[in-house]
């Protein structure tokens, strides 16, 4: 046993000399430490209460450690901790840019950490800092603020509660869980207001990281990831960001978005959703834009106008939605694939047009309306508003109005022009002239049956129409009126020429409007084109 201690103290005591002769890990060898440099005093002298480690030194005092070089009035020099304690006119050389003056310097060459207090100015080329308390780590070249600064440069003015910056990358950090951290512009434009917040002083660049509310001369900005450039004033936001307008009437969000403030330009990508309160009007897409010197609003990819201004609100889809006001007059386009919903009203068509200036809807290439149990197409249809509510509707042209009394009868009226008027969104009188076709089948008041169907021709028509029904029919003298048996009706009896059932067309609900449905080429009823004027020569 004697001889195994033996052979184990021996390995332990190679073991032992093997990591003191090679380290293991020379990369974590412990920086070399130099002492603190005096370069210059007026007096000095080394009191002996202090058993001679303490030197005191007054009048122009200068050290210098490494590449630092450190100016005072007076100064305490500890040899034995390798610290000094400076008073008095501190100024605080790094390198040939940061300079740092304060009223007192605690510096420790150990760890090349300088506490600085009172009146501390930090100045780093056209950077500026302001604090009362500041820690600078000249190993890591970072300094820091604790208890509430101000950091300024050319264009803006950043006050918190705790700040930390770095001469080298520019880059400045800013935290206050009071929400005070500020970035003013000096120029008054904007000022950004949050509880976290990083810069960047050579770039001007501000990272939003934290919820951030902006408030300039053009509107405000709310967002919780992103950056702000304060030189160009362009932006790019993240995670549903809003932007609103000055008058707060107008706001857009979506997933990411590009802000240009001194354009008043904003596009945005991803589930856009942009609200004009004052015109109660939604307009959504997955991808958009809004200019608010031109108010206009664009909008494509699933592209969906909500006009709410009544109780009942209206839901419009097409491939591309534009809005805009000129001269206080609101406009809004349509392009390809119109569909619309809302419970009393829906419509189909290529392309639309909307003027607040005389409150006219046109719809144009095929377009077809449902109201009230009728179906309403023709070449181009126009539309009077009031308070978003049809009052009169126009079709030009060709017109066609189709009412479904039941799946196998079909009061009908065509001829080139038909207006359609309506009471509190009630269809109340249809009327067409020129060319005006009709076929109705009037009903017996005791029994509820078909009397038989009447078929008209002539150069004019009115369906007077209460309850949604047809109650009286008025026509001219000249006027062709037949009287048709139901018994006797043939399958080309019952309808006029021109008639096709749209249905499948019809949006049913507001999720509908998505839905792509294309009219069948047999339904389309071809423009009829303007005569040439050579025509007959």
């Amino acid at each position: 046993m004697t001889q195994i201690r033996k052979i184990l103290s021996v390995c332990v005591l190679v073991a032992i000399f093997t990591f003191a002769v090679f380290p293991q890990n020379p990369q974590q060898e412990p920086a070399k430490v130099t002492k603190i440099l005096v370069e210059h005093s007026d007096s000095s002298f080394i009191p002996k209460e202090f058993d001679f480690k303490v030197q005191i030194l007054m009048g122009n005092v200068v050290f210098k450690h490494d590449s630092a070089y450190m100016y005072c009035d007076s100064a305490r020099l500890n040899s034995l901790d390798n610290s000094l304690d400076a008073y008095g006119h501190i100024a605080m050389n790094q390198g040939d840019t940061l300079i740092i003056k304060s009223d007192y310097l605690r510096y420790n060459a150990n760890t090349k950490m300088a506490e600085l207090r009172r009146n501390v100015i930090m100045e780093n080329g056209e950077v500026i800092l302001k604090t009362d308390s500041f820690n600078y780590d000249r190993e890591i070249n970072i300094g820091f603020y604790f208890s509430g600064g101000m950091l300024e440069d050319s264009l803006n003015v950043l006050t918190s509660d705790y700040g930390e910056y770095s001469p080298d990358t520019k880059m400045a950090t800013f935290i206050d869980h009071t929400d005070s951290v500020k970035l003013e512009n000096k120029n008054k434009q904007f000022v950004l207001t949050t509880d976290s917040l990083e810069y960047n002083t050579d770039t001007k660049i501000a990272y939003i990281v934290s919820q951030t509310e902006t408030v300039s001369d053009n509107g405000y900005i709310s967002s919780d990831s992103g950056w702000y450039n304060t030189e160009s004033e362009k932006a790019t936001l993240y995670n549903r960001s809003v932007v609103t307008s000055k008058d707060r009437a107008k706001s857009i969000t979506a997933d990411s978005m590009y802000y240009d403030r001194m354009n008043g330009f904003t596009e945005a990508f991803g589930d856009m959703f942009l609200n004009d309160t004052v015109r109660s009007a939604i307009i959504t897409g997955n991808y958009g834009y809004y200019d608010d010197n031109t108010e206009l609003a664009f909008a494509t990819d699933s592209a969906q106008l909500i006009e709410y201004s009544q109780g009942d609100s209206l839901f419009l889809h097409a491939d591309t939605l534009f809005m805009r006001t000129v001269d206080s007059i609101r406009e809004i386009i349509a392009y390809h694939g119109v569909r619309f919903y809302r419970t009393d009203f829906q419509g189909v068509c290529d392309s639309m047009y909307f003027n607040t200036g005389d409150s006219t809807l046109s719809m144009y290439r095929n377009p077809v309306i449902w109201n009230t149990g009728y179906q309403i197409y023709g070449d181009t249809i126009h539309i009077l508003m009031n308070d978003s509510t049809v009052e009169r509707m126009t079709v030009k042209d060709f017109a066609f109005a189709v009412q479904e009394v039941d799946t196998a009868h079909h009061n009908q009226l065509k001829g080139r022009i038909m207006t359609a008027f309506f009471r509190a969104g009630e269809l109340y009188l249809l009327d067409v002239k020129g060319n005006a076709e009709s076929a109705y089948y009037p009903i017996d008041e005791k029994d509820g049956s078909y009397i038989g169907l009447v078929k008209t021709t002539g150069s004019y028509i009115t369906f007077d129409i209460k309850n949604r029904k047809p109650v009286r029919i008025k026509w001219t003298d000249e006027t062709d009126m037949k009287m048709l048996p139901i018994p006797d009706l043939t399958p080309q009896d019952k309808f006029l020429q021109g008639y096709v059932d749209l249905n499948y067309l019809r949006p049913k609900d507001r999720s509908d409007i998505f839905q792509k449905a294309e009219m069948k080429t047999e339904d389309k009823h071809e423009p009829q084109k303007p005569r040439s004027r050579r025509a007959g020569k």
